[in-house]
């Protein structure tokens, strides 16, 4: 990671307080209303998807599992937000008691098998669908430049590789540098075929194939695919490579 500071316990608090604006967006909104940012899906899928989402990444803070795990099957009989809160509820009490150097099956060959990345993943996704909940509403607040940065680092160090290692593999060339404007971090990534990504902190003024630049929060939300912005510029074939969100 490039940067520091960052705890289980605080991406638990960060957790609690994006799962709370998540519900209260979608309380708002009609469940049959589509969700601008994710085309095709509708505030009930947005809802039915986080509680599936949380159900699924739990069970391996729960077991302490060092092999990935069949889904379980999902609950039946509850409406949408029943579910949810359900999944909250739980997730919450588990990221609370589970350490976050706890050995556990991880979902990145970049990442360490310790409980504190699933920490990192379920803050930082419910961070990403409040911010589609939230669109929905016309109500989208900013996000903390310091969780952005956090979150950037993971989209580069952990899933990229995630990405990279499943149905998509590698074959571009070319590196990238990631320098939001309002923050110190950096990162300067490295690709090559059928390897993983190599990433570093990158140097002062130090470029790439393609460059990533802007605010943190626009960078973040560009690499997931919620925001097209002008200021990533370069290689494309290198850009499309670090951005994630697609389909998701």
């Amino acid at each position: 990671m490039v940067q520091t500071g960052w705890t289980a316990e605080r991406w638990t608090a960060v957790f609690v307080e994006q799962a709370e604006m998540f519900r209260k967006a979608v309380v708002q909104a009609d469940p049959a209303a589509e969700v601008p940012t994710r085309p095709g899906w509708t505030v009930g899928d947005l809802v039915v998807h986080v509680g599936r989402f949380l159900e699924t990444s739990t069970p391996y803070l729960r077991t302490g599992s060092r092999t990935a795990m069949r889904p379980p099957e999902p609950r039946a009989g509850l409406a949408p937000l029943e579910y949810l809160d359900l999944q909250i509820t739980a997730a919450a009490e588990v990221l609370t008691a589970v350490p976050g150097n706890r050995p556990v099956w991880t979902f990145s060959p970049a990442a360490p098998d310790l409980a504190w990345v699933w920490h990192r993943r379920i803050a930082h996704e419910t961070v990403l669908r409040r911010f589609d909940a939230q669109t929905v509403v016309r109500q989208v607040v900013a996000t903390d430049a310091d969780l952005c940065v956090d979150g950037i680092d993971e989209v580069l160090t952990t899933i990229v590789a995630a990405k990279l290692d499943g149905d998509v593999p590698n074959m571009v060339s070319g590196s990238a540098v990631v320098r939001p404007a309002d923050v110190p971090e950096s990162w300067l990534i490295s690709l090559a075929p059928d390897e993983a990504p190599r990433i570093r902190a990158a140097a002062p003024g130090e470029e790439g194939d393609a460059q990533v630049t802007g605010e943190a929060e626009l960078v973040y939300f560009w690499l997931w695919n919620r925001m097209n912005y002008r200021e990533m510029t370069g290689d494309r074939r290198v850009l499309d490579v670090l951005q994630v969100g697609r389909g998701h």
